[in-house]
């Protein structure tokens, strides 16, 4: 059974970003907002959920190895991307693999 001969409507998740950003500026009730979009409550939640975690952070696995040479300070340290992505490292790191994560995250 295709959507269509099911009656379901499915919408891109560009339509979906949408429909949740224009829930969250209206400052209208949840039912109240599907009602004026005949819209299932159920739906506008479960929406609401798969924004949020597209928006959650991802994990990546990074392979730490000191650099040659380079001599490693102690300290923790914590670094927030413009991407909404942070790297945090404790312990001891140097200059050159710290550049390296970074590249490695912005790419990401």
């Amino acid at each position: 059974m295709s959507t269509e001969q099911s009656g379901v409507k499915r919408r891109s998740r560009s339509a979906v970003e949408a429909l949740v950003s224009e829930y969250e500026a209206s400052g209208l009730s949840r039912k109240a907002f599907c009602a004026g979009r005949n819209l299932a409550v159920a739906t506008l939640d479960k929406y609401r959920i798969r924004v949020r975690q597209a928006a959650a952070p991802r994990l990546m696995a990074v392979d730490v190895r000191p650099a040659e040479g380079v001599k490693a300070a102690n300290f923790h340290l914590a670094v927030a991307l413009g991407n909404g992505r942070r790297i945090e490292i404790g312990d001891r790191i140097d200059a050159v693999l710290l550049a390296e994560l970074i590249g490695i995250v912005e790419r990401a």
